[in-house]
């Protein structure tokens, strides 16, 4: 351990008893340095874990905060190295050694039941919670602990489906993060193409929806005055954001992605738009899934836009359908929709008058308003998405993304999600307690044309 960091624990040496207080975290961390320095690099990964977990139990519960500090980085950074078997055998300890106490929780409820009050109320909620959310938030002291605990919870989410008994660690990492990452704490920023390298950097990397090709295009897409790009930063990230979206300012509602992408397209006066048109949206980190913050930019950035450019009339995304051709082939493999899909010649320039056009249109409306997860929720996640942010359907456009991308997920499909911001409230109540889908006439017809055969 350091020379500075001892001295900064044996700092009081005025106080007899935080002398003794001091000495005795250090007799701890001295210890469990010992424990991890004898066998250094040939540390096996059943010793590793035992390290770990006498390490996550110390933290949680005998040292104080400035030696917790130097414990959270070293706890860190040792399960950063681990191999992807000894991370698993940690994350299986952490739920199993640091979950609840029952026995501290029937205390708790039956001095609650005994003396219904503000104190046994409490008392009843801090036993309910995990040790393992302690835990956790202690890592959280570590420098740059937030940046690896958003890595921890990645490496949990992608064991889930083959390890579900790793659920409630990761039901606490975002009961916890829904809290850090509170919209109070976001800020918005204007990405443009005098943000620094570092930032630009990361949006190519990010970009999830229409890839970013190199330089040249992440410059098309952020320096022509009809082009705009926000994002969302917390405080602990500065240079890494959470959520951006791209915006094109144009004339009227587009149809299709590639016109807004296409090299040698030519640049409109922004004061001539009247439509902002969000053409993607991009999560950054995988750790935050299930953090919702999304809705919080899109609003926000319509009522910036409104504010600069007064004249805009309509905000609309043009988004795909990532699970249309999943279900098509899950829920009618047999249908004469789903073995034409490899049969179309997507370039022909007749493909927009091709016979299947009206029967996928048909298909996915149906997909679109009437297939869902449950009794609420859309199956689709970009509409479930939009919808749940108080956008309405407008429209669907065939041959909207004939990208690889764009057939293979939504036979070559896109849809307006229309935000008109006198609705998006009580679209949003709709269908959050009701499970409305609201959408267009033109919309609604392509279902009801195939509910009248």
């Amino acid at each position: 351990m350091p020379k500075s960091k001892i001295d900064a624990l044996k700092a009081d040496t005025s106080n007899p008893d935080a002398q003794d207080s001091n000495q005795s975290q250090t007799g701890i961390l001295s210890r469990l340095w010992q424990g991890l320095a004898k066998h250094g690099h040939h540390l096996n990964e059943r010793r590793q874990q035992q390290w770990l977990a006498q390490a996550c139990e110390t933290l949680y519960s005998e040292i104080g905060e400035a030696a917790g500090v130097v414990l959270a980085r070293r706890i860190l950074e040792c399960y950063a190295k681990l191999t992807p078997a000894a991370k698993l055998d940690f994350l299986t300890t952490l739920e199993k050694r640091f979950s609840t106490e029952p026995s501290r929780i029937n205390l708790a409820i039956s001095e609650y039941q005994q003396s219904p009050n503000a104190k046994t109320s409490q008392q009843l909620h801090q036993a309910t919670q995990s040790r393992r959310q302690e835990v956790i938030r202690r890592l959280n002291f570590a420098p740059s602990g937030i940046s690896a605990l958003l890595l921890m919870r990645e490496d949990i989410i992608n064991l889930l489906a083959t390890h579900p008994e790793l659920n409630p660690v990761d039901a606490d990492f975002e009961h916890l993060f829904r809290s850090w990452f509170n919209r109070g704490f976001l800020q918005m920023q204007t990405i443009d193409w005098n943000t620094p390298a570092v930032i630009l950097e990361k949006i190519i990397r990010y970009e999830a929806v229409h890839a970013i090709s190199d330089w040249h295009d992440l410059r098309r897409r952020l320096d022509p005055p009809d082009r705009k790009c926000f994002a969302f930063f917390h405080p602990m990230l500065a240079n890494d954001p959470l959520i951006f979206v791209e915006v094109a300012l144009t004339e009227h509602t587009p149809n299709a992605i590639a016109p807004l992408l296409a090299e040698e397209r030519t640049p409109i006066d922004p004061s001539a738009a009247r439509t902002a048109v969000f053409y993607s949206i991009s999560n950054c980190q995988k750790g935050l899934k299930g953090v919702s913050f999304g809705n919080f930019l899109i609003k926000q950035v319509a009522a910036e836009l409104q504010r600069d450019f007064p004249q805009l009339r309509t905000f609309v995304t043009l988004s795909p359908i990532p699970g249309f051709t999943r279900w098509l082939h899950q829920q009618h493999g047999n249908s004469v929709a789903a073995h034409a899909l490899n049969e179309i010649d997507w370039q022909d320039p007749n493909c927009k008058n091709h016979p299947m056009r009206p029967i996928l249109e048909r298909y996915i409306s149906t997909y679109l308003l009437e297939k869902k997860l449950d009794r609420l929720r859309p199956a689709d996640p970009v509409a479930r998405f939009h919808l749940g942010n108080g956008a309405s359907i407008e429209n669907i456009h065939w041959l909207g993304d004939i990208s690889t991308k764009g057939i293979n997920q939504g036979a070559s499909f896109m849809v307006n999600y229309l935000y008109d911001l006198d609705h998006v409230i009580a679209n949003h109540e709709a269908h959050i307690k009701h499970g409305t889908i609201i959408a267009s006439r033109q919309v609604r017809a392509l279902s009801e044309s195939k509910n009248n055969q």
